[in-house]
């Protein structure tokens, strides 16, 4: 069919034939389908050959993108089908089935179809990359069809090949338990599920052994989905084997270990790198494995796209261009602190500056950067390694957390002593983020005289721009959770109803909120005062800060999230 298309498309006038030789050159090489090759080299557009075919074969052309495709007709033709003969079921009327195919002369396909569902079968023309596009989208990404497979696979093995869970764990026979991981299925699943997190988009994978069962889930957005149950026989196999990829010790069970897997891999013709970070964790029934994807295309050093205000950024700015002081930035675990603070050091990098960091771990390699990873068990902690930086003649310091008041009392010198000093502390807001210093045994002046500017966040789901729709909702909701009287009523609230593109969610990606507190003058003289988190916050909120919940309110109106997330994430 390939010469077939390509001289139809000569005769439509839509190629010339040098460039049908140099698109089969390009074929040889890169291999693929003619037609997908001429889209990508830029020959013709994707439109013109269906057309030429839909003329050629006199049948229908059909756009696929703009077809709403229904679950039961997708369910007819089981997804290896569709797969093995590049095509895409789009509706049934009656006993006849509508059929998007490239090649509507294949008979094979035609049949194979009409035996087996006993309808009969009626092609239209669709792009090679249109139907599998449409195949992505319905019958879930490549990469999940191939963990279904793998699973199959394993579904019919009989054998338990050395896989059972010894009783005594001192009894375990690490030979055969490494030759265990190497077998292909193990192996093949393993690295499967961690293409496919990628695929999805997914920050961390969870391998969670229970009494019965076993499952893997990914969190994507900041939500968990469960993925898939493997055999229980490949419990302890699977373990091993991540853990051999992250350079553990696969004898140790009894006690917590933390590693990090680096892959390289083919991503949609594009090569990747990606980091895993390990923890494995012993439970009741077994170690549970949570890897976190760190992902440098996704690491978003730009200020202005991680959803601050701009009033807000222009404070956080001015704080972080200072030469000496304190910023401090707070929330939970998994909230962007990480993104926020490399995002600022990324901003300040430049090459009469000496930036050191300290974390644990450290999560992404910065050009330019002292980077140091601490290590508990040797004595390189926070503080150890704050001690040593004041040695390093450094202009800027980021602490990964302050977690004690060792910590804290290094990094408050330092940042009277001439230094930026950025770091994390796990507060809710930024008012009581001035109080739990005081309380690890900050004296209030060093507080005040130190820290100038605490930044809290929080990350919601982003409304997913293919399927977002207007709704309504009571203005007395509306003012319930911030809004004035005067605005509640202009207010246009936005649904995602759910599509492929978000996988039925409403929401793709995420955006931070934040709280902005800067230390003024008459903030320092409240803190000196002793005054509660609450007071500060109202003087903040005197001064122009915006809450968190302010933030959230701002990113409704602007059509960014909805009233769930932001309720979810934040109070009034």
């Amino acid at each position: 069919m390939a010469v077939k298309l390509g001289e139809m498309l000569i005769k439509s006038g839509l190629l010339t034939p040098q460039k049908l030789q140099e698109a089969l050159e390009y074929q040889k090489t890169n291999g693929g389908k003619l037609g997908l090759n001429l889209v990508k080299l830029g020959f013709v557009k994707e439109e013109d050959i269906t057309r030429v075919l839909s003329q050629q074969y006199g049948v229908p052309a059909i756009n696929l993108s703009k077809v709403e495709i229904d679950d039961a007709v997708v369910k007819l033709i089981p997804s290896e089908v569709a797969q093995k003969y590049l095509i895409m079921p789009v509706s049934r009327t009656g006993a006849t089935l509508t059929i998007a195919m490239v090649d509507p002369t294949n008979v094979f396909a035609m049949d194979d179809i009409k035996f087996m569902t006993g309808y009969n079968v009626e092609p239209v023309v669709a792009s090679e990359v249109a139907i599998k596009e449409a195949i992505d989208r319905y019958y879930g990404s490549i990469h999940a069809l191939e963990l279904k497979k793998v699973m199959d696979e394993m579904a019919q093995e009989e054998t338990d090949q050395n896989l059972e869970l010894l009783e005594d764990e001192q009894e375990v026979d690490l030979a055969k338990l490494e030759a265990a991981t190497e077998e292909a299925p193990v192996v093949r699943l393993v690295n499967l599920i961690l293409t496919d997190s990628i695929k999805r988009g997914a920050s961390d994978i969870h391998i969670e052994p229970y009494e019965k069962d076993f499952r893997v889930r990914f969190r994507i957005d900041g939500v968990l989905y469960e993925i898939m149950q493997p055999p229980m026989k490949l419990r302890d196999a699977m373990t091993s084997r991540l853990k051999i990829m992250a350079k553990l010790d696969i004898s140790e069970k009894r006690l917590p270990q933390d590693g990090r897997i680096k892959i390289k891999i083919k991503l949609q013709g594009k090569n990747r790198e990606m980091d895993y970070r390990v923890s494995v964790l012993p439970t009741l029934f077994g170690e549970k494995i949570v890897l976190r994807l760190l992902d440098k295309e996704n690491l978003m050093l730009d200020m202005t796209r991680l959803g601050f205000e701009q009033e807000s950024l222009t404070k956080f700015e001015k704080a972080i261009i200072k030469p000496y002081g304190m910023v401090l930035v707070t929330g939970p675990t998994g909230s962007g602190k990480t993104n926020t603070l490399y995002s600022s050091i990324s901003r300040v990098n430049t090459p009469e500056t000496n930036i050191m960091t300290a974390e644990d771990p450290v999560e992404f390699n910065l050009h330019g950067i002292n980077q140091v990873q601490m290590k508990e068990q040797i004595g390189l902690n926070f503080a150890a390694a704050l001690r040593s930086f004041l040695r390093q003649d450094p202009n800027i310091i980021l602490v990964g957390e302050i977690r004690d008041f060792e910590t804290a009392e290094i990094a408050v010198k330092a940042a009277l002593t001439g230094h930026l000093v950025l770091s994390t502390l796990h507060t809710n807001d930024a008012p009581s983020t001035v109080n739990r210093l005081m309380n690890m045994g900050i004296e209030p002046y060093l507080v005040a005289t130190s820290v100038h500017m605490i930044c809290a966040q929080r990350l919601v789901r982003r409304l997913c721009k293919e399927c977002k729709e207007e709704v309504s909702m009571p203005t007395q909701a509306l003012i319930d959770i911030g809004y004035s009287p005067e605005e509640a009523p202009k207010v246009k609230l936005y649904k995602g109803k759910g599509c492929t593109v978000c996988n039925n969610t409403g929401y793709k990606g995420r955006v931070g909120l934040y709280e902005v507190m800067d230390i003024t003058d008459g903030m320092r003289e409240m803190i000196l005062t002793g005054a509660s988190s609450i007071e500060l916050k109202n003087k903040a909120i005197e001064e122009g800060m915006i809450t968190l919940r302010g933030s959230g309110l701002r990113k409704i109106r602007a059509g960014q999230t909805t009233v769930e997330e932001v309720v979810r994430e934040t109070v009034l």
